[in-house]
Formats: C-alpha cells, sequence, structure tokens
C-alpha cells in the first residue's frame, strides 16, 4: 500500500552495457542513502538482455560489494513503464497481476550504453516522468567522447588533442589508420607514447588501453572495438595528475572541492581493476593551490553548461607538469558506490550522502514542474 506522504521514487540500475555490475553497486549506495521518513524507493533492475525485473531491497543490500560477484535476481517478475502519463498526469509501472503502480520520480543509475546515453532520457520523457540527472540531449553528448570533445573545443575548453575512429574505416585501412593513431604520439621523446585508446561510448575504464609501443598499438585498437562501433585515441600526458570535480544543479549549478586520484596501479592509469577492485588512493581535497583549485571549479561548471548537463555530473581533468589544465570528459551519471568520487566530494564539500540524494531529487521534481507548465499548443 503506497504511503501518500512519501515520493515514490523508482531507482533504475543494471542495464545492457559492460558497467552493468558497477551500477548495481551504484543503486545500493543510492538506495541506503534514501531517507526513509521521506521516500519510498522501488527497485527495478535492468538485466543484460533488457527485461525490467523488480527487484528485492534486502537482496540488493546485502550483495557484495565486488564488481565481480554482483548479480541481479532474474527470477524476479518482470515489470514495466507506461509509456505516455495517465489521466492525471501520473507516471506508472505496469506490475504483475495487470495492476498500475504510480510512481513520482525516477533515479536512474545506470552507466554505459542505453542508460546514460539520452535512450532511457527519452523513454521517461514520453512517460511523463521526473527524472534525475541530464535530459536527452546532455546525456548523449556526455556519452560520446568524440562529439564531447569537439564541442568542448568549439567552447574553448582545454583538451588533449585525440583522433575519432570508426570501425568501417579501421576494416577499409587499417594502416592509414595506425599512421594517424601514431601521429599522437609527443615528438621528441625518442620513445613512443602514451596513446589511450578507448571505446568512444563507455565509461568506468572498460575496454581502455594504455599504449606506449607502437607494437601494442593495433591490438589496442582491436581491443576498443570490440565494446564500440567508435573509438576516441588520446595523446597521454608523462607525470599527469587525476583531477576530479563534482556538480549539482540545473541552471545555477555548483562545483565541489577537488579530489585526486592517485593510481599505483600495475596497469599505469586508473583502469576498472583499479578503480574497483584494487583500489586507487583518493585524495581529498586534492593537493591544489587556490589558484588551481578554483580553475578546476570555473572549468568544471564550464563543461557542464557547454554539454547540456543538468543535475548531476563528475568532470574529470588533467593537471600537466606544467600546471596547464585540460578537460577528459564528463560522466553525466557518475559512479555512486562506497569508494566513487562523486559522493566523497560533495561530502567533503558540506553535503552527505542523504543530503545530496534529496536535493538531486528536488532537482528533478522541480525541473518535471517547470516543464509541465509549458505549452504544447500554438
Amino acid at each position: 500500500m503506497r504511503n501518500p506522504a512519501k515520493v515514490r521514487v523508482a531507482v533504475l540500475f543494471g542495464g545492457r552495457s559492460a558497467e552493468h555490475e558497477i551500477s548495481l553497486l551504484s543503486a545500493r549506495f543510492v538506495v541506503e542513502a534514501l531517507d526513509r521518513d521521506r521516500f519510498e524507493p522501488v527497485l527495478v533492475g535492468i538485466d543484460k538482455s533488457g527485461r525490467w525485473l523488480l527487484q528485492e531491497e534486502a537482496l540488493l543490500l546485502s550483495g557484495a560489494r565486488d564488481p565481480r560477484l554482483a548479480r541481479l535476481n532474474e527470477a524476479m517478475p518482470e515489470i514495466a513503464l507506461d509509456a505516455h502519463p495517465g489521466p492525471s498526469g501520473e507516471a506508472t509501472l505496469a506490475v504483475p497481476g495487470g495492476a498500475r503502480s504510480p510512481i513520482d520520480v525516477v533515479f536512474p543509475v545506470l552507466h554505459g550504453p542505453t542508460g546514460e546515453d539520452g535512450c532511457v532520457q527519452g523513454l521517461l520523457e514520453l512517460a511523463g516522468v521526473p527524472y534525475v540527472g541530464s535530459g536527452v540531449l546532455g546525456s548523449a553528448v556526455g556519452m560520446d567522447k568524440d562529439v564531447m570533445k569537439r564541442l568542448l573545443r568549439e567552447a574553448e575548453i582545454p583538451i588533449v588533442p585525440h583522433v575519432a575512429l570508426r570501425r568501417a574505416a579501421w576494416e577499409r585501412d587499417r594502416g592509414a589508420c595506425l599512421e594517424q593513431i601514431a601521429g599522437l604520439s609527443p615528438a621528441g621523446r625518442g620513445g613512443f607514447g602514451p596513446i589511450f585508446v578507448k571505446p568512444a561510448n563507455l565509461g568506468s575504464s572498460v575496454g581502455v588501453r594504455r599504449v606506449t609501443a607502437r607494437s601494442e598499438l593495433e591490438a589496442a585498437v582491436e581491443h576498443a572495438f570490440e565494446f564500440d562501433l567508435k573509438i576516441v585515441c588520446e595523446q597521454g600526458i608523462e607525470g599527469v595528475r587525476e583531477i576530479e570535480c563534482s556538480v549539482l544543479g540545473d541552471d545555477d549549478p555548483i562545483a565541489s572541492v577537488p579530489g585526486e586520484i592517485v593510481v599505483g596501479h600495475a596497469d599505469g592509469f586508473y583502469s576498472y581493476a583499479a578503480k574497483y577492485i584494487d583500489g586507487a588512493t583518493i585524495r581529498i581535497p586534492a593537493d591544489l593551490s587556490p589558484a588551481e583549485a578554483n580553475a578546476v571549479q570555473l572549468l568544471a561548471l564550464r563543461t557542464f553548461r557547454a554539454l547540456e548537463a543538468s543535475g548531476m555530473a563528475r568532470v574529470d581533468l588533467f593537471l600537466a607538469p606544467d600546471r596547464s589544465l585540460y578537460v577528459n570528459e564528463i560522466n553525466t551519471i557518475p559512479g555512486f558506490t562506497a569508494i566513487s568520487m562523486y559522493p566523497k566530494l560533495w561530502e567533503a564539500s558540506g553535503i552527505p550522502p542523504r543530503t545530496l540524494i534529496e536535493r538531486l531529487i528536488a532537482l528533478a521534481l522541480e525541473r518535471g514542474a517547470r516543464k509541465s507548465r509549458l505549452r504544447t499548443s500554438a
């Protein structure tokens, strides 16, 4: 029985991407942080075949914190979101037995393609339900590293040199493609690399390889193409520091204190294993001068606005040895695991997890209310 005094929050997680398991850990964090005096969660897990399954809170909260062990309960009943608002404008989930269960807001904790790239956001727009995070456009450009970098360059936001490559071009003339990518290796080094080869539409460092020899390049490209039809190859910076900054808000966003990722992993960069399995050292706040910290925050806010983000995002930057700053990428649904930088940065900035989740939901409801007042007739 629904309690009308509580906001009913559908937490949407899992998904059809290589970041499926990380999404489960993020959902656990969000559900744990919900104030049960104000919110009533409805857990919806999407399996890797795309089925929407009602999930049990007890199982999610008791699950393993190791992404290699995280699993949905695929024996649970299927549910579906009605593709249009109800008679009173409400959004509803179709539950087993044919009944309709109303929801007030959706909190997508989906990482990667079909969840973070505007696909689910488009469905939620059709359903007329408010949702946390960026809209269709901001989600789409935030996911595609190639389009993202084009928009950042247009906004005169500093980025590292890069090359975008499609699968068809690779299959047509891989020799020419390898020459183009190899041109990213800094001149005058007396060696090769580093060059980072990435799927264009994926996060959590899935499919990413750090190349330091010409002989490694072809295998790295093939590996990235296993995850996407388009890849991005970026010039690496020796001695670079990885700085991250969280952003919160819509029309007047705010930036957190910056943090730093210090990687001592054998992979040589902030890889999937370094993030979620073997760990990396996190420094919050980052060891920056006041001027550098301010510059990071300003760049994060400029990036957030240039890419049409809203609600939340984590902006990742590089600090070069010469103190130059470059934007690496934006994450419009950043990790919400117990070790993730987005909530940790806000906690260090004075916004604890429970308050952070409340503010994100409030932003979603406010944006939904504003959109509901727009005219639909000329």
